[in-house]
């Protein structure tokens, strides 16, 4: 066994061997679960638990995340974090994690979102089980989206949310209408950091699975973008509107949505709106509508009544597109003088 062996034998046989205040000792990841979950189970069913065992099972929580993360001194150990998840799942703790999490004090709170993050960024074959579990349990996927309700909680949940999301099982089920719908109404909250943190999950939901984005954009294209144009692209918010105008594009310049990309450039209503960004007082919002507007003008197979609008407005588009500076992008650069050209010899 050479020294590097020795080295992370010896670290793995640390992670293993720690200890808690307060708790038994404890051997073993999997006996580090089983006590969490003896906990979790006791404080769910008992209206009045003792703050002790509260405290001990912060600890625990805590411990867990020792397990995957390591600490200052040692790195975590592949061994003990295999045995851990496969525990993990098989017991259930990240049900009772989710539905406990509100008893949680702050920091436990924080351990415990690390604990499921982590969990689900495992190497195979742990990150199958994981994937497993989540499938035969989506119904906590509804209770991590809800969680952007509660104001103390959001950002937890949806830090697990978003994590949740690598799996391309949890995508699926979240790009059904009734779930895609209630995101669309949390980007929209006042809160600031709760709109932001359901935005981003928005965006890793629309960027992550292409083949099954593409696949949910097909299938509900009227509502989904109907949803999009009206409460993202038309919002009164500076911010919604305009991470909705650059993740439009980021979903229309991408190979895999080809189809659903035609189908949003051929429309009038569509092309009205991105024309209307193209004059928004925020420089950073035209520049990405005309990203999203270039393909309107690209597109070969222009419908007459998209070619009546380009032509109508031809003079208004040419001065606004000359107003345009942004010599830092020579791509940017190449694409307005394309866009210019193909503008300026349009006819009905």
């Amino acid at each position: 066994m050479n020294a590097n062996n020795k080295r992370n034998k010896m670290l793995c046989l640390s992670t293993l061997g720690k200890t808690l205040i307060n708790t038994k000792k404890l051997q073993t990841p999997t006996e580090v679960v089983h006590k969490t979950r003896s906990l979790l189970l006791y404080s769910k069913n008992s209206a009045n638990a003792a703050s002790q065992t509260t405290d001990e099972l912060n600890l625990l929580v805590k411990e867990l995340k020792l397990i995957l993360y390591g600490d200052d001194n040692s790195e975590p150990c592949e061994e003990a974090c295999a045995q851990l998840t496969e525990q993990f799942f098989r017991e259930d703790i990240m049900r009772l994690l989710i539905i406990f999490l509100p008893k949680l004090n702050l920091e436990a709170r924080k351990d415990a979102t690390q604990v499921v993050a982590s969990l689900q960024r495992q190497p195979l074959p742990s990150r199958f089980q994981a994937s497993k579990y989540l499938e035969s349990n989506l119904d906590l996927v509804d209770i991590l989206i809800s969680g952007y309700e509660d104001p103390l909680l959001a950002l937890h949940y949806g830090r697990m949310l978003k994590e949740c999301l690598r799996h391309q099982v949890v995508a699926s089920y979240i790009l059904e209408p009734i779930q895609l719908k209630k995101l669309f109404g949390y980007i929209q909250l006042p809160s600031f950091d709760i709109a932001a943190d359901a935005t981003d999950t928005f965006k890793d939901l629309l960027t992550r699975h292409k083949s099954t984005v593409s696949e949910s954009l097909s299938k509900n294209y009227s509502w989904f973008f109907t949803e999009f144009n009206e409460k993202l692209l038309k919002s009164s918010n500076y911010i919604t509107k305009r991470q909705a105008v650059k993740l439009l594009g980021s979903i229309m310049l991408d190979r895999s949505n080809s189809i659903v990309m035609r189908r949003y450039v051929s429309s009038k209503d569509n092309l009205i709106i991105l024309m209307n960004l193209l004059r928004d007082t925020s420089r950073s919002i035209q520049i990405d509508a005309f990203h999203v507007f270039k393909l309107f003008v690209a597109n070969e197979e222009k419908p007459i009544e998209i070619v009546s609008i380009l032509v109508t407005n031809r003079n208004k588009l040419l001065r606004l597109l000359g107003a345009f500076v942004y010599t830092d992008d020579q791509v940017f650069e190449r694409d307005k003088d394309q866009v210019v050209n193909e503008l300026a010899l349009l006819e009905i």
